[in-house]
């Protein structure tokens, strides 16, 4: 059957995407000290991310994609015991990622690079620093207030679409459990203690996560939400759309944001993905039960909250013409040789080999 969803497409698709999103200089732009993106930005990133396979989503299930991705990096940056810990949840995001594509060596020595330089960036980076790029990020997603079904059943979010904060469960790696006041005098010296009884169930954590290419990250945000099986619904809340509104970007886009949007597209390729050789149709995901439910979510998804994907077209001027047939180039996957994932090889053959 044409629209028969198997696991050969299903893995093809995975290869084709991750492939594409850790590709080395896209990856190296990613990596240069530069302001956040604009919400546009993000969104029009990844829509091309999406649709680098032969997948393809239409408008309605890709904001529901977007809503469901957004939200649940919302949750797990918010709930983070410490700022250092978000470096540990894009761990657990890299390790799932790499799960993915455990039987394909060139993709997975492409993701072992960037988790490499996730490393040596920002494993040295003092808890200061960490809190600033966890406030950068708290500011960026604050005025979305989409409820998620599966948060909503775990009781991790409330029905306004805001997040609830536990009050039990292991203190941040480094702290101590909540319930005692020291008071010191003007040498230093500890001269009194009072307890105090909190609200919370809290528990001192065992050890530490892993921040290595390799090890247990103990943390468990930002792991697979998955673990039942159910259907996941994107709601867009009341409050939500009157913060939305406040907040709505201005529809004519930013001459920076477009720059950075023009050299973000030419790293991705700057084109739409190459249809289906011969006679295959490729597939059409739709995150909703029927097409006229998906259709319906079109039509009453609040203006302020569809973002406009700005397309850029950089074939136009010839002097890219070249370099832009370079970096498709590039992109372009090759089968691993024979051998090449063998054990100890050296990581520049490895490179070699894509």
């Amino acid at each position: 059957r044409v629209d028969e969803w198997t696991d050969v497409d299903r893995k093809r698709v995975m290869n084709d995407i991750i492939s594409t999103m850790f590709n080395k200089k896209f990856m190296e732009e990613l990596f240069k000290p530069q302001d956040l993106y604009s919400k546009k930005a993000l969104r029009t990133v990844y829509d091309r991310l999406a649709h680098a396979s032969i997948m393809r989503l239409n408008q309605a299930s890709m904001d529901k994609l977007y809503d469901l991705m957004t939200m649940a990096f919302k949750y797990q940056v918010l709930l983070c015991p410490r700022p250092r810990d978000i470096l540990l949840v894009t761990f657990n995001h890299l390790d799932a990622i790499k799960d993915f594509i455990s039987d394909s060596p060139g993709i997975l020595n492409q993701v072992d690079e960037t988790f490499r330089s996730l490393i040596e960036t920002y494993n040295c980076l003092s808890d200061g620093e960490f809190q600033l790029i966890r406030q950068t990020l708290l500011i960026f997603f604050q005025d979305m207030h989409i409820r998620v079904s599966i948060f909503l059943k775990d009781k991790v979010q409330n029905s306004n679409g805001r997040f609830v904060l536990p009050i039990s469960g292991p203190v941040p790696w480094g702290a101590e459990v909540p319930g005692l006041i020291r008071i010191f005098n003007h040498k230093g010296v500890e001269v009194k203690r009072a307890e105090f009884t909190t609200a919370g169930n809290y528990v001192t954590p065992q050890r530490e996560g892993s921040f290595e290419l390799y090890g247990d990250r103990v943390l468990k945000l930002g792991t697979n939400m998955y673990s039942v099986t159910r259907p996941v619904e994107t709601h867009v809340s009341g409050s939500s759309k009157n913060l939305a509104s406040q907040a709505k970007e201005n529809i004519a886009p930013n001459p920076l944001a477009k720059e950075e949007l023009n050299f973000l597209a030419r790293l991705l390729g700057g084109l739409d993905i190459q249809k289906p050789a011969g006679g295959e149709t490729g597939f059409r995901l739709n995150l909703f039960t029927t097409d006229e439910e998906e259709e319906h979510a079109a039509q009453t998804r609040p203006e302020e909250l569809s973002y406009k994907v700005i397309n850029i077209e950089a074939t136009q001027e010839p002097g890219r013409r070249a370099e832009l047939s370079r970096i498709l180039g590039e992109l372009e996957l090759a089968e691993p040789r024979p051998g090449s994932a063998e054990k100890g090889e050296d990581l520049l053959a490895l490179m070699d080999g894509l």
